[in-house]
């Protein structure tokens, strides 16, 4: 019987890319004692030309023996291969926060309408089915923040506010006498509308993100100046302003500070379209977990019961509602997902509008390598819009400061909570340059071992 106490963490997803997080923990026993395997998130790859064929690809492990899914928040990196799970045999229990249930609820509906299109597209068998979600869901069970889960094996996992979207957790595991923490992805705090990422002072051991480990954004006053400018210069021009925009948290933000600007009378009122069905839902969500929302719009939702709501704004759910946008006279803003304009509706209206010198497209979010965002983003003269070959001749301008990510001095900045008890950083979740810079970072600055590990490495951490 083995008497020292120790774990494996595997990185089987989330390494040397941004997507498709998904990390295996278990606790190592005697070759006669039942080992407890828990897995932290089963995200999509998403953006570059190979991401279908690695969601394709079967578990690097059997799903059949996975006792638990620790799902860490609802975005589709992190929860999109979870009907997959389910279909390969994983019958365990999921664990999240209750807003992150309610928000996979929506996110994977909409998931199963994409995977079952491209799956048709291309003459494939679906990832998954309908049947897929649904047992997902049934296997799915939420806790409250700052509960501890006791789980066999000697385990507790506890999740602490990220502030990274509405309900996103960092699961801590307490084994032994230490402490891991997955941090799934953590907020650029102060936000808008969420609590911040709560502080982490006792972490033995840690997996972080690193989506902007090489960078950091401008200033929050910035971003919302940028933003005001970016609606007067479209008025000026008497343009259309589309902002491709993630559907989850991205979305909810914008809508946040276009009312505050609207009704302050910072900004006159013009048409505003929020143009996704998926967008809509989600925002549904927030007014259900307002608790969740920070201390400014506590306050401000006593004098303003919908703090997503303003003059001009329209919800356009239907795809007749969509084209009726045409028809609507400049000047106008389009907020439509997808947020890397890889998919969804913003397609339709880049092609329709990309081409006009008096229209504005603008990020507000990080464009992946490979998609047709990051492509116009870097500079790209002609694009192919479904089908049809489009000169790019509308200003394109980036905001970084929307980013829902800590940037680098904030990354570091988070990890120096648990400075003098950290024994190891496994930097993940970013581009390779990105997650090596913030390990040369973390070294420099704080003195602490960090590595980025490679996909489907091992390793065992002591817990005595």
């Amino acid at each position: 019987m083995t008497t020292d106490k120790q774990i494996k963490v595997t990185f089987y997803g989330g390494v040397g890319w941004v997507t498709g997080a998904n990390f295996l923990l278990e606790n190592v026993v005697a070759e006669h004692e039942k080992t407890t395997k828990i897995l932290v998130d089963c995200g999509m790859f998403q953006g570059g030309e190979h991401a279908d064929e690695m969601n394709r690809e079967s578990f690097h492990y059997d799903p059949s023996e996975i006792d638990y899914l620790i799902i860490t928040h609802a975005h589709a990196d992190h929860i999109g291969r979870v009907p997959k799970l389910v279909r390969d045999g994983f019958r365990g229990k999921i664990y999240s926060t209750e807003a992150t249930y309610d928000l996979a609820k929506v996110m994977l509906a909409d998931s199963l309408k994409i995977v079952s299109y491209e799956a048709k597209k291309k003459d494939l068998d679906p990832l998954y089915e309908e049947k897929d979600v649904e047992q997902s869901l049934r296997l799915w069970k939420h806790i409250p923040f700052h509960s501890p889960l006791e789980l066999p094996g000697g385990f507790t996992m506890t999740f602490y506010m990220a502030g990274h979207i509405l309900g996103s957790a960092m699961a801590k595991f307490n084994y032994g006498s230490k402490n891991i923490l997955f941090t799934g992805d953590i907020g650029n705090s102060p936000d808008p509308l969420l609590k911040d990422t709560e502080e982490i002072t006792d972490a033995d051991y840690m997996i972080i993100e690193s989506v902007y480990g090489d960078r950091n954004h401008e200033n929050r006053e910035e971003r919302v100046e940028k933003l005001k400018n970016a609606v007067l210069d479209t008025i000026a021009k008497k343009g259309i302003l589309m902002i491709p925009s993630f559907a989850l948290e991205r979305t909810q933000n914008l809508l946040f500070i276009l009312n505050d600007l609207v009704e302050s009378g910072e900004l006159p009122s013009i048409p505003v379209f929020l143009d996704s069905p998926l967008a809509i839902e989600i925002t549904n969500v927030f007014r259900r977990h307002t608790s969740l929302l920070n201390d400014d719009v506590q306050e401000m939702l006593r004098s303003d019961e919908d703090v997503f709501a303003f003059k001009g704004l329209k919800e356009t759910r239907t795809i007749d509602d969509s084209k009726a946008i045409m028809r609507v006279p400049n000047p106008k803003i389009i907020i439509s997902s997808a947020g890397m304009s890889h998919a969804g509706r913003i397609i339709h209206h880049e092609k329709q509008y990309l081409d006009d010198p008096e229209n504005t497209l603008l990020f507000v979010g990080y464009q992946a390598v490979g998609t047709l965002g990051r492509i116009i983003q870097d500079g790209a003269k002609k694009v192919k819009l479904l089908g049809k070959e489009i000169t790019v001749r509308a200003k394109i301008q980036t905001i970084s400061g929307y980013s829902a990510h800590k940037d680098s001095d904030h990354l570091v900045e988070f990890v120096s909570g648990s400075q003098d008890r950290l024994q190891k950083v496994f930097v993940c979740m970013g581009e390779t340059k990105s997650s090596l810079f913030l390990v040369q970072r973390i070294r420099d600055y704080l003195g602490v071992k960090a590595v980025a590990p490679d996909v489907d490495e091992s390793v065992i951490l002591d817990m005595e």
